[in-house]
């Protein structure tokens, strides 16, 4: 058996994969005060419904991979290590002084953030390493072990290093760590020259602080979460998701937390990709998961899923920047537990407050006041409040109008249903922008695309969204109440390697190119001989490359690891220019093209079929209604039908309701949905009535 766990905000999603390769969804709350029980509750509901013991379930499992927020959410609240920063005599000031940008340039009144590492945490070792890689001043040890000795009086839990030019010349660096593990054991430390090989200093500092912030924290989690798996009787192996779309090992994820920063997120698009291929024979699509906490948006561009380098956590320029690639996600404080709330104006928001796990909506019945998008549906007649996760929690219909009467419509001076629909379409609203967002910086159409809903809250006004945005089709898959979690299913044993080397297609040197992508096949052959996948690996190269006028670097694949001759390279020039035309609609064919850095990504499959089918739950096959509010409509009394009481290829025009334990598709008048051979459901959109 193979379990793949998602911890959500409010909800922690676990999908169990059979020995005959049928998979089984479950849901539980998300402890937020001890996560690791959350995963444990999971365990414990997909015990109870397969009939099974915990212990006997685990103890018949292989591999467990875990998609966690832990590590985003202790740098946002600020839970990292007391954590130091080693870097050049005379450059102490890195992160004091970022790398410039401001998002709103005339707002003089934005304070300038404070740095990651404070500057009495910062400390200069004196010895150089200039550009060609040869050492100008020798590295004072005797001064090295006089600053750890400073970092014990100070009680400093992790160290980051960062020394101008260590991506091409190591040594400097590498001895501070033999320094640091004989002088300072026990401590954490990151190199930043074996994280994140870049010429961009304040990204490299950054991010080695991040990482060295994180190695406590995280090494204790995954620490407790492998001890007490064993102890539940599971003897496989643990895997966590990483923020660029793979899995690698818990003692990995340790060694290297900013590997999954954005653990979760990334495995949408994955999921998304396959079922977008699957049902409607596409390769572009909009993976939209929506969670009790967030609405997280993706692409999948020609089957690709596009990852970037500009990673912040909060806003760009005052944020924290990682400057490590992740799958490119956008994130908006918009879900099923997001808090509606009128304003001194009159003007409705939705969010970004959350009910979060606890309290909840008001539905729930645990405390929450405060209405909620899950709270608007129930009023609505979206959500049935005794067929909530198949009738496992019952919800309080009373409570969510009461709520939506006393926080919305009173304020407003509406009736209660209008207050419900206009918290839904506010909510719609601020999920289209992050779609705008992300589409707009990739240079996507949204017509040109299917949008793929994930989440338990995705089909409540997912086709709302889809009819906003111009997309044709939307695609609700039968796992999408645990999107993320099938995705990890799906995902491969990933690992990559980065080299900084420069090169210019005006003068290009093939054999120090060739000799850099040499060692990073290396590198990935190295690891996919010890990933223990029996499966071949594959390897793909990639290119940070710009034209010789400008800054900033674009991704482009490279489409071998070596470069032959004239045509290997004429290929590359082709492909930049149609990478570069896709992002930002031209080309300079007259520019020569420079290369800032190559890596390669080395895939292990862990199975053997690419998707996945999820085991059919009985349902009663009779025709129901509930009567339901649309806003073309009104109130009318809407048919409602369960996903498995449908055929493949069985079609329902809305307005009507698709229910399944995790999950409810509202079909807008307009729209007609149809099932799949994969046991989701497509939705042609049409046009509102």
């Amino acid at each position: 058996m193979r379990f793949a766990v998602d911890t959500g905000g409010t909800f922690t999603d676990l999908i169990i994969e059979d020995d005959d390769g049928r998979c089984h969804m479950f849901k539980a709350s998300t402890v937020p005060s001890d996560p690791v029980q959350g995963v444990l509750d999971a365990l414990q509901v997909g015990a109870d419904g397969m009939g099974l013991e915990r212990r006997a379930l685990l103890a018949r499992g292989s591999l467990f991979i875990h998609g966690t927020t832990h590590a985003l959410n202790a740098i946002i609240t600020g839970r990292t290590a007391r954590t130091a920063l080693l870097t050049t005599l005379g450059h102490p000031d890195t992160l004091v002084l970022r790398e410039g940008g401001r998002a709103e340039p005339f707002n003089f009144t934005v304070p300038f953030p404070e740095p990651f590492i404070p500057r009495a945490l910062t400390f200069e070792l004196a010895g150089r390493i200039v550009s060609d890689g040869s050492e100008l001043v020798p590295l004072d040890e005797a001064g090295i072990i006089a600053t750890i000795a400073r970092l014990k009086v100070l009680e400093v839990e992790a160290v980051a290093v960062c020394l101008l030019w260590s991506v091409v010349n190591e040594a400097h660096e590498e001895r501070v760590g033999e320094l640091l593990e004989q002088h300072l054991p026990g401590v954490p430390y990151t190199l930043s020259h074996r994280l994140n090989p870049t010429l961009r200093e304040f990204r490299r500092a950054s991010s080695a602080a991040v990482d060295a912030s994180l190695k406590p924290l995280m090494g204790r989690y995954m620490r407790t979460l492998q001890q007490r798996l064993t102890d539940e009787g599971f003897g496989g192996r643990v895997l966590v998701i990483t923020s660029n779309a793979g899995v690698i090992d818990a003692a990995d994820a340790a060694q290297a937390p900013i590997h999954i920063v954005n653990s979760g997120p990334s495995m949408a698009p994955v999921a998304g990709r396959w079922f977008a291929d699957a049902d409607e024979g596409i390769s572009n699509a909009i993976v939209a998961d929506t969670g009790g906490t967030t609405y997280d948006v993706s692409l999948v561009r020609r089957g690709v899923i596009p990852t970037t380098r500009e990673t912040w956590i909060g806003a760009p320029y005052r944020g924290i920047m990682l400057g490590f690639p992740w799958v490119d996600v956008k994130s908006v404080g918009a879900g099923g537990g997001s808090i509606a709330w009128v304003d001194s104006g009159g003007l409705l928001h939705v969010g970004p407050q959350s009910a979060g796990a606890v309290p909840g909506p008001v539905a729930y019945g645990r405390g929450g006041t405060l209405p909620t998008v899950t709270d608007a549906s129930i009023v609505l007649g979206h959500l049935d409040p005794d067929f909530f996760l198949g009738g496992a929690m019952k919800l309080d219909h009373a409570g969510a109008v009461e709520a939506i009467r006393k926080h919305v419509a009173e304020p407003l001076g509406i009736d209660v249903a209008a207050a419900a629909d206009a918290v839904l379409a506010v909510a719609t609203e601020n999920m289209v922008q992050a779609i705008v967002d992300i589409t707009v910086n990739q240079g996507a159409d949204p017509r040109d695309a299917v949008l793929v809903g994930g989440g338990g809250a995705a089909g409540l006004n997912s086709v709302r969204i889809a009819r906003r945005l111009g997309c044709p089709t939307l695609i609700v898959p039968s796992v999408s109440a645990a999107l993320s979690a099938a995705g990890a299913l799906m995902s491969d044993l990933k690992a990559e390697f980065h080299a900084a080397r420069f090169a210019t297609t005006a003068r290009f040197d093939y054999s120090t190119v060739n000799a850099a992508l040499a060692r990073l096949k290396a590198q990935c052959e190295a690891f996919a001989a010890t990933s223990g996948s029996t499966r071949p690996a594959t390897i793909s190269f990639k290119a940070e490359a710009r034209y010789d006028t400008q800054v900033w670097e674009i991704e482009t694949p490279v489409r071998s690891g070596e470069f032959a001759g004239e045509a290997d390279l004429a290929d590359f020039i082709a492909d930049f220019h149609l990478s570069h035309e896709g992002l930002f609609a031209f080309s300079d064919h007259a520019s020569a093209i420079e290369v800032v850095g190559w890596s390669a990504t080395v895939s292990c499959p862990l199975r053997d079929e690419p998707g996945l089918q999820l085991s059919s739950v009985s349902s009663p096959v009779g025709d129901r209604s509930r009567r339901a509010y649309f806003a073309a409509t009104g109130w009318v009394e809407a048919p409602v039908r369960r996903f498995d009481a449908m055929q493949p290829g069985e079609s329902i025009a809305g307005p009507a309701l698709l229910e399944n334990p995790f999950t409810t598709v509202v079909i807008e008048p307009g729209a007609i949905a149809t099932r799949r051979a994969s046991g989701g459901i497509s939705i042609a959109i049409g046009k509102a009535a």
